[in-house]
């Protein structure tokens, strides 16, 4: 994968096949440490101990349609190679939470991608989770919770023309907010 974003997608869509109804993703920059975070918290089947010590190596995978899964391990593989790393907790019937860490600056940090184009992508897709997103670059932040949309919208799906339009603006916009806030910081 060339993106965090994209990284951000495969755990979130690990996140829907533990069944979870409410999942919780954080993007958080802090120039001043120059760190780079990211989570993803679910309330889905969780893992036991076992698979928990397991999960980053490639060949262990849940999936019945191929024998690897690569997700994990490539994304820790990346976040170490960049002064960083990953954890992962979980209980079993409760959830789990992904967290990885880079060093903002390194050279060999992929970069974010289309934050706003992967939750709205989540969005389409999986309407009947509850999803909030949080962006922040230092003191600047945009929170994106979908439930008050999802109520406002009374039942019209998720996939009209205006409100693909509508998810696609607000969330380019509330990113990009934060960034240029940060900037004149």
């Amino acid at each position: 994968m060339k993106e965090l974003a994209l990284h951000l997608l495969d755990i979130v869509n690990n996140s829907i096949s533990a069944h979870s109804k409410n999942i919780e993703i954080a993007v958080i920059e802090d120039t001043a440490t120059d760190r780079l975070q990211m989570s993803v918290k679910d309330d889905g089947t969780g893992m036991d101990a076992q698979m928990l010590s397991m999960v980053t190596d490639p060949f262990v995978t849940s999936r019945t349609t191929r024998k690897v899964g690569l997700g994990i391990p490539l994304l820790k593989a990346a976040a170490e190679a960049c002064n960083g790393g990953l954890k992962i907790q979980s209980q079993l019937g409760k959830g789990t939470q992904v967290e990885v860490e880079f060093q903002r600056s390194h050279i060999d940090r992929m970069p974010l991608g289309d934050l706003a184009g992967t939750i709205r992508s989540l969005e389409i897709g999986f309407p009947e989770v509850h999803l909030v997103f949080r962006y922040r670059v230092d003191d600047a932040g945009f929170v994106f919770d979908d439930a008050p949309i999802k109520k406002e919208l009374e039942g019209i799906p998720l996939t009209e023309p205006a409100v693909l339009t509508f998810l696609r603006e607000y969330l380019e916009e509330g990113i990009k907010a934060v960034q240029k806030k940060a900037q004149l910081q």
